[in-house]
C-alpha cells in the first residue's frame, strides 16, 4: 500500500509526533508498504528515508513555537495527492490536515487519527476544575458539531484508546476504531535502571544519593499541567517530616511555555527542568531509574510516557482522566482526581510509603501483559487500512 499522512504537526525538532512517525516509516518498510509524511515546512523538498518519504511542503513558521510550521492553504497538499495518487490518506489533525484528507475527491480510503481530544486539551484544561468537565463539553457543543461534520467523509476515525472512542461515540463520532499504541520494548525495561543516573538525577535536583527522586516526562504545553506537577512536589516535601528523605523533581520536555515552566520551577526546590532527552536510551534510563513517574495530563488518548515508565518498572502516580488514567492499576501505583495539586501530593507520599521493589514489580508485571510493542500497533493500523482497501475496492 502506498499510505499518505498528512502529518500537520510533524517536526524535525519535534518530540511525540516525530518519534511516532519515525516508528511509523520503520513498520512502513518492515511490512512492505511505502508511507509518504506530508508535512508543512521551511521550504517545499522531499527527504527519502526508509519506509517512504517525508515530502515537505512550504509554509510558514507557527507564531507560537518555532520548531513548527502551519498549513496555510492546501493548495501544496492537494498536489502532491494528486501526483502521488495513495491508497490511503490519513488526516493525523481535526485541522487544516484532516479537512485536506476529508476533501480529497480521490478514491482513496480515508482515515482520521486523532491523536488528542481538543476539548480536553484546552477548555477542560483552563476551566473543567472551576465549572466542572460536564458543563466544559455543553459549552463546547458547537465544536463536537464541527467534529461530526470533519468526521462524516471518513472511512474510519481511529484513537488510540477505549476511554477517547466511548467519548468521541457519545457525541456521534462514527466509524471509530481503536489501535492501541505501543512502547518499545527493547529500550524501554527494567533492565535499563542504572545507579550512575539516579545520581545524576538527584544531584540536578539538589540532592544526596538517600533522597528520592520523581519525574514527569511531557512537553511544555497547558495541557501537560506541570503547575500541578510542580505544586505537587511542594506540597511533597512540605509534609515530609524532617528526618525523612526528601523528594525531587526531573522535568524532561521543552515547548512553548518552557520559560513559564523554569520560572516557576525556580520558586520550588529540588526542581530541575531538564529539557528535551533527544538520546532515547538515556530517556529509557532516567524512567527506570527513577522512584515514579508523576503525571498530570488528562488529555492524551494513549499517555506513551506512562506506558514506558510502566515498562521499565517504575510506578505511577497518574489523574482519575484521559489516556494515563486508564493505565491506573492499585498494584503498580496511585491515582488522584485531576488537576488537584494537594490530592496528587497525598497520592505521591502513599506512593513513597509503599515497599519500593514490591511497585517496580508490580509495575513491570503489569506492563508485560497490558502494554505491546510499538510493532503491534503498526501491524494492527496497517491490517485495518488494507481491510478497509478492499472493502472499497469491492464496493
Amino acid at each position: 500500500m502506498k499510505i499518505a499522512d498528512i502529518s500537520e504537526f510533524y517536526s524535525e525538532r519535534g518530540g511525540g509526533v516525530r518519534t511516532y512517525v519515525q516508528q511509523k516509516l520503520a513498520a512502513s518498510a518492515r511490512l512492505g508498504h511505502e508511507t509518504l509524511i506530508i508535512a508543512p515546512g521551511p521550504e517545499t523538498r522531499e527527504d527519502k528515508v526508509v519506509g517512504g518519504r517525508i515530502i515537505w511542503v512550504k509554509a510558514p513558521v507557527l507564531a507560537v513555537d518555532p520548531r513548527y510550521h502551519i498549513f496555510v492553504g492546501l493548495e501544496g497538499v492537494r498536489a502532491v495527492l494528486e501526483r502521488e495518487k495513495p491508497d490511503i490518506v490519513e488526516g493525523s489533525s481535526p485541522w487544516r490536515g484532516g479537512w485536506a484528507a476529508a476533501r480529497w475527491p480521490g478514491p482513496s480510503v480515508k482515515a482520521l487519527f486523532m491523536h488528542a481530544d481538543p476539548v480536553a486539551v484546552y477548555p477542560q484544561t483552563l476551566l473543567g476544575s472551576v465549572i466542572g468537565r460536564a458543563r466544559v463539553d455543553w459549552l463546547f457543543g458547537w465544536f463536537w458539531s464541527y467534529l461530526r461534520r470533519l468526521n462524516a467523509p471518513f472511512d474510519a476515525t481511529i484513537v488510540a484508546g477505549e476511554w477517547l472512542a466511548r467519548r468521541f461515540e457519545s457525541f456521534g463520532l462514527k466509524n471509530l476504531f481503536v489501535v492501541p499504541m505501543g512502547v518499545d520494548r527493547v529500550l524501554f525495561n527494567p533492565g535499563r535502571r542504572d545507579d550512575a543516573v539516579r545520581r545524576q538525577m538527584l544531584a540536578a535536583c539538589g540532592l544526596n544519593d538517600g533522597d528520592l527522586v520523581l519525574i514527569s516526562v511531557g512537553r511544555h504545553h497547558p495541557e501537560k499541567r506541570l503547575s500541578v506537577v510542580m505544586d505537587t512536589l511542594a506540597f511533597v516535601n512540605q509534609r515530609l517530616a524532617p528526618e525523612k528523605k526528601r523528594v525531587g523533581l526531573y522535568l524532561v520536555g521543552d515547548g512553548l511555555t518552557r520559560k513559564a515552566v523554569e520560572a516557576k520551577a525556580a520558586t520550588i526546590p529540588h526542581v530541575h527542568v531538564a529539557g528535551q532527552i533527544g538520546d532515547r536510551a538515556h530517556l529509557a534510563a532516567c524512567l527506570a531509574s527513577a522512584d515514579g513517574l508523576l503525571h498530570a495530563s488528562t488529555s492524551e488518548t494513549y499517555g506513551i510516557a506512562v506506558a514506558e515508565a510502566l515498562c521499565c518498572g517504575t510506578p505511577i502516580v497518574v489523574p482519575d482522566a484521559g489516556g494515563a488514567g486508564d493505565f491506573a492499576d492499585p498494584d503498580a501505583g496511585e491515582l488522584y482526581p485531576a488537576g488537584n495539586a494537594g490530592a496528587a501530593g497525598l497520592a505521591v507520599l502513599r506512593l513513597l510509603a509503599r515497599d519500593p521493589q514490591a511497585l517496580r514489580n508490580a509495575a513491570a508485571a503489569y506492563a508485560s501483559t497490558k502494554i505491546g510493542p510499538a510493532e503491534a500497533h503498526f501491524d494492527r493500523l496497517f491490517a485495518l487500512y488494507a481491510e478497509l482497501l478492499e472493502k472499497k475496492r469491492r464496493s
